[in-house]
């Protein structure tokens, strides 16, 4: 039921899938559950207690499920799970979670992390996040379906990025990073939402329209608190999903301060953009 290259090193006490492809040079540890048309393509490693999803591909040098880089880990049975159809390329790695955390480090379905992505311990990745070479993660970092992570970006332990967001490249990201917002810079500042993200991911004019009315309230009006602002915004777009997912996020207590606006004139709020003109 599974191809396995003769020098591959599969415990036998791991379960394997239909259709499993294991190639040169790879190790598989025996608390391994391997689902159905999963590629191993060669010199990969995957251990601890693992749970990979159908379909997905995983590239030579990556390494799955090994234990955390955390001082306090002492080798608790905790966990790695990776979604279906989740691409993973070239070196890399995805540790397993910590008793201190959640006690399992989880990967979406149908994401793309590119060479050289680290996921720490305990993070959750949603659906459809994409990593760009070199994006770093530190432990505990939660991100919503659909976020791109720049190249090279480094996101602090214990951060929120909301769904739909966008990380630029070279990033060093601090605080939580709200839900289709775009943040850039070193330390990364947001500097606008996530409009070409809105707009591949179908999201209308009129929606757009409305996340840019409240963003320009949130952060770019110097008029009051934030906490003034996002009371303002509660009323002015009451029933709107949108903004108040954004309000949600906002007001969710988080380890990490909230991601803080550049200066106001320097906001981008994409009002070159076609969405914008077509109005």
């Amino acid at each position: 039921m599974a191809e396995i290259h003769p020098s591959a090193i599969v415990d036998p006490a791991a379960t394997l899938g239909e259709g499993v492809r294991i190639g040169p040079y790879c190790t598989v540890g025996p608390d391994v559950t391997l689902g159905a048309g999963t590629t191993l393509v060669s010199h990969v490693v995957v251990d601890g207690h693992t749970s990979i999803g159908e379909g997905v591909a995983i590239h030579p040098f990556a390494t799955i499920g090994l234990p955390p880089q955390h001082l306090g880990y002492k080798g608790e049975p905790t966990r790695t799970e990776i979604g279906p159809r989740t691409v993973i390329r070239e070196h890399v790695s995805i540790h397993r979670g910590t008793p201190i955390g959640t006690g399992v480090t989880r990967v979406g379905a149908d994401c793309l992390l590119m060479c050289v992505t680290h996921i720490a311990h305990d993070c959750a990745i949603g659906d459809r996040v994409i990593f760009a070479n070199n994006a770093l993660l530190g432990g505990h970092v939660s991100i919503g379906d659909n976020a791109v992570i720049g190249g090279a970006a480094a996101i602090h332990q214990w951060v929120r990025i909301g769904r739909q967001a966008m990380v630029g490249g070279a990033s060093g990201v601090e605080g939580d990073v709200i839900p289709f917002g775009s943040v850039i810079g070193n330390r990364a500042r947001l500097a606008g939402l996530n409009v070409i993200g809105l707009k591949r991911r179908g999201f209308d004019r009129a929606q757009i329209h409305r996340l840019r009315a409240a963003f320009r309230l949130l952060f770019r009006d110097e008029q009051g608190t934030l906490e003034t602002r996002m009371a303002e915004a509660r009323q002015r777009f009451a029933g709107d999903a949108l903004v108040d997912e954004v309000l949600s996020f906002m007001a969710a207590a988080g380890h990490r301060p909230l991601c803080r606006a550049v200066a106001p004139d320097d906001l981008d709020l994409g009002a070159e953009d076609p969405v914008e003109s077509a109005a």
